[in-house]
C-alpha cells in the first residue's frame, strides 16, 4: 500500500488535530512518517463495536484500537444509556479489571467516566475474574457493570465486557443502544474523562468472601470428597486472575491436596510462560503437565487470564495425559450434576440445563434421559445469561455450557464461570474416584450408555479490512451455494440463523427458528452430522464447528471409533474449505 485512501486520511487528521493526547498523536506520526499505511488502515477502517464479548481489540491507536479514548467514548455511551433508562434512580456500575497490560489504567478511565456522570461506581481493589463482576452486580443491585479483559485472546488485545443489571452481557437491544449512544457522540470533547471521586468506591474482600460462599453452597458430593480430600490437583490460572480466588474456593470444598503451578501464579499482561494464554492450548498447559507428572497427580486445571473459561487434563486408560476438549468437559460436568440432583432427589421436572448451538448435541440427548429441559442459544454466554433471567423464578437452572470451555453451575452469576466449574470439575473427579474411575474412565462410560459424540472445531483467519470482506463472501456463497453432501451423507437440513429459517431439504418445508437474528449457517447430514458455520465475534476469523457421533460398543473400541469418526471430519472440513 503506497498511500492512505482519503477516508482513511481523514479519520487520521482528526486526532492529529483533535485533543488526543501527545503520545498518541506522537504515534501516529511515527506511522505516517514511516509509511505504515497498513496499519493505520487497519486501524481506522472501522469503529469498535459490541460483538458476542462485547469490545475487544489490538491495543493500539485508532478507532479500531483499544485505548482511551475508543473506551471512553464506549463509557460515555454506555453512561447516557444507563442514565436515561433510570432517569429517577441513583445508578449504580461495577467495575472490575484483569491482569492485562493496561488492564488497571483503563478501568480507572471507565471510572472516571461514569463517576463524572453522576454514575455511582464500585471499583474493586485489584485484579478479579469476570464472573466475580458478574456475581458483585447482583449483590450491589447495581445497573450495570464493565470488565477490563480479552479474555484468552493474545497479549497485544485488551476489551471491554458491558453488563446489565441482572450481572450478564448486553444483549439485544440494549447493545445496540449503548453503540447508538456511542455514534451520537461526534468527538471526545463530548466524553467527560474527568471523574469525581465521591462517586468511585473501592470494593474488595467482603464481595470475595460472599462470592465463595456462593460457590462453597453448590457442593452436592461433599462426602466423596470427603473420603478423598487427598485427591492430587494441580491448578494454575496462567498469570491471571483465577489466582486470587480458585485456590481459597477450592479449599473450601475440602481439597487438601492442590499444587499451583508457581510460575504461572504471577499475574503478569505479557504471560511470559506461554504463547497465548488460552486454556484450550495444550502448550498453554505445558507447566501445567508437567507438574503433575513429577508429583502423579489425577486432574489438571488452567483458566484463562479473567477466569471464565477453564481447560482440564485427566489420564487416559494407559496412564498418558490427555486434554479434554470444551464439549466432552462440559458433557461430562452437566451429565455429572443431572446425575447427583437425581441421586439427591433434587429433580421435580422443573429443572433446566443450556448450551449453545455450537455445542455437543449429547448433552441434549442425555438431558432428555433425565427427564430435563435442554435449551440451545446462539453462540456467546450472554444468550445464556439472558435465558437465566427470563426463568428466574419461574425454573430451576441447573448447569449450562458452551464448547469454547465456558461452564456454569448455579445462579449465582450471569456468566461462564471458571471458578465454579474448577471446583465442580475437582467434586466430580473426586465422585468417580471413590465410585472406582478415574475422569477419563467416566467420559468412556458416558459415550457407552449415551453415545460418542466427537466434534471438532477449524477457525480460518482472515486479517484486516479484505479479510472480513473475503469472510462475508464465504458466507455468501454458502447460502447461495449449499452442499448437498457432507462425507458421503446427503445434507437433509439447512438451518440459516440470519434468516431465522430452517429447510427439510426432503420434504420442501421451510419452518421458524425461535432466536435472534445471527450470521450462523448451520448442515445437518442424514447420519446425523452437522456442522456450522459463523464468522468470529471478536476475532478475524471463520468458525467451522462439526459434529459426528455412533455408537460405543465398549471402552475398548474408543480409539478404533475415535479414528473413524476425526476421519470423518476431516473429511466435511476439506470439502466445505477447499
Amino acid at each position: 500500500m503506497e498511500s492512505l485512501d482519503r477516508e482513511i486520511q481523514g479519520k487520521v487528521n482528526n486526532w492529529l488535530n483533535g485533543n488526543y493526547d501527545e503520545d498518541t498523536k506522537a504515534a501516529l506520526r511515527e506511522k505516517l512518517n514511516n509509511g505504515k499505511y497498513e496499519e493505520l488502515t487497519d486501524a481506522f477502517y472501522k469503529d469498535l463495536e459490541f460483538g458476542t464479548g462485547g469490545i475487544r481489540g489490538i491495543m493500539g491507536v485508532g478507532s479500531n484500537r483499544v485505548n482511551k479514548y475508543t473506551l471512553g467514548m464506549a463509557t460515555q455511551g454506555l453512561s447516557n444509556f444507563l442514565n436515561k433508562n433510570y432517569p429517577d434512580e441513583q445508578v449504580k456500575v461495577a467495575i472490575a479489571h484483569d491482569c492485562r497490560n493496561n488492564s488497571e489504567t483503563l478501568s480507572q478511565v471507565v471510572a472516571d467516566v461514569f463517576s463524572a456522570n453522576g454514575i455511582h461506581v464500585y471499583l474493586f481493589d485489584g485484579l478479579r475474574p469476570t464472573p466475580e463482576l458478574s456475581f458483585a452486580i447482583r449483590e450491589l443491585d447495581c445497573h450495570g457493570g464493565v470488565m477490563l479483559t480479552a479474555s484468552h485472546n493474545p497479549k497485544e488485545y485488551n476489551g471491554y465486557k458491558a453488563y446489565g443489571a441482572d450481572g450478564g452481557q448486553l444483549v439485544s437491544p440494549y447493545d445496540k443502544q449503548v453503540m447508538e449512544e456511542v455514534q451520537k457522540i461526534e468527538s471526545i470533547d463530548e466524553v467527560k474523562f474527568e471523574g469525581n471521586p465521591k462517586h468511585i468506591e473501592r470494593i474488595g474482600k467482603e464481595i470475595d468472601e460472599k462470592y465463595l460462599d456462593a460457590i462453597a453452597q453448590l457442593s452436592i458430593s461433599r462426602d466423596a470428597i470427603k473420603r478423598q480430600k487427598d485427591l492430587k490437583i494441580v491448578f494454575s490460572p496462567i498469570h491471571g486472575t483465577a489466582g486470587v480466588i480458585a485456590p481459597p474456593a477450592l479449599k473450601r470444598y475440602g481439597f487438601e491436596n492442590v499444587t499451583l503451578v508457581e510460575e504461572q501464579m504471577e499475574f503478569n499482561g505479557d504471560f511470559p510462560t506461554v504463547e497465548y494464554p488460552n486454556p484450550e492450548e495444550k502448550e498453554a498447559l505445558t507447566l501445567a503437565l508437567n507438574k503433575a507428572k513429577e508429583i502423579d497427580a489425577e486432574l489438571v486445571m488452567a483458566t484463562d487470564p479473567d477466569a471464565d473459561r477453564v481447560g482440564i487434563a485427566v489420564k487416559n486408560t494407559k496412564g498418558e495425559w490427555t486434554l479434554l476438549n470444551g464439549n466432552q468437559t462440559g458433557t461430562l460436568l452437566i451429565n455429572y450434576m443431572l446425575n447427583a440432583w437425581k441421586e439427591a432427589g433434587k429433580l421435580t421436572g422443573n429443572e433446566y440445563i443450556v448450551k449453545t448451538i455450537v455445542t455437543s448435541y449429547l448433552i441434549d440427548r442425555i438431558a432428555k434421559e433425565y427427564g430435563v429441559e435442554c435449551y440451545n442459544t446462539l453462540t456467546g454466554f450472554k444468550y445464556i445469561g439472558e435465558l437465566m433471567t427470563k426463568f428466574e423464578g419461574k425454573k430451576k437452572f441447573i448447569a449450562g455450557g458452551e464448547e469454547s470451555y465456558g461452564y456454569l453451575v448455579g445462579e449465582h452469576v450471569r456468566d461462564k464461570d471458571a471458578i465454579v466449574s474448577s471446583t465442580i470439575i475437582a467434586e466430580m473427579t473426586a465422585y468417580y474416584k471413590d465410585k472406582g474411575s478415574s475422569l477419563f474412565e467416566a467420559l468412556l462410560d458416558m459415550y457407552v450408555e449415551h453415545g460418542y459424540f466427537r466434534e471438532k472445531l477449524v477457525s480460518v483467519y482472515k486479517r484486516g479490512k479484505t479479510g472480513a470482506e473475503e469472510i462475508q463472501k464465504m458466507l455468501k456463497n454458502y447460502r447461495n451455494n449449499p452442499p448437498k453432501k457432507l462425507a458421503g451423507s446427503k445434507v437433509v437440513v439447512i438451518k440459516d440463523y440470519k434468516t431465522g429459517k430452517e429447510k427439510n431439504i426432503k420434504t420442501g418445508k421451510t419452518s421458524d427458528i425461535d432466536l435472534p437474528s445471527s450470521n450462523v449457517l448451520q448442515f445437518v447430514t442424514e447420519d446425523g452430522s452437522i456442522v456450522s458455520v459463523r464468522p468470529s465475534g471478536t476475532e478475524p476469523k471463520i468458525k467451522f464447528y462439526c459434529s459426528v457421533n455412533t455408537d460405543l460398543e465398549s471402552r475398548a473400541k474408543f480409539e478404533a471409533t475415535t479414528k473413524k469418526l476425526e476421519s470423518k471430519m476431516d473429511q466435511i472440513i476439506k470439502e466445505l474449505t477447499e
